[in-house]
């Protein structure tokens, strides 16, 4: 597997770590419709919260979330509401929400991490 995604996979699992200690329960994991794709689902309560992991060794190119322009930022909200409607037994009563978690350190174990709750 090439390091991107080996790095990418390694984010994701540091993230679902993260949201399971903070009291979510992730659903799923690396949802794929023909628009995009959802690296993380969460619930926990009355939300359902869509999670964009980005996972940078270093910060030469910018923080993560700089990365997380209005185009992308719609068209995850676009992918949220498809993710509801794909699963209205999770989503049904539940508001949707869309979170971002960087990732940034060469080892993805041990590296900073930041949750961003609520980007639109």
């Amino acid at each position: 597997m090439p390091h991107n995604l080996t790095l990418g996979r390694a984010g994701e699992d540091r993230a679902a770590e993260l949201l399971i200690s903070d009291g979510y329960i992730v659903v799923d994991r690396n949802w794929r419709c023909a628009s995009g794709e959802i690296d993380l689902v969460a619930v926990r309560r009355d939300v359902v919260v869509i999670v964009e992991v980005k996972t940078r060794t270093n910060r030469r190119y910018g923080h993560p979330f700089e990365a997380l322009d209005a185009r992308k930022t719609a068209r995850l909200w676009r992918l949220a509401h498809m993710w509801a409607r794909v699963h209205p037994d999770v989503a049904r009563g539940r508001r949707l929400r869309v979170d971002a978690i960087a990732i940034t350190g060469s080892d993805p174990v041990s590296a900073a991490v930041e949750h961003l709750q609520g980007i639109s």
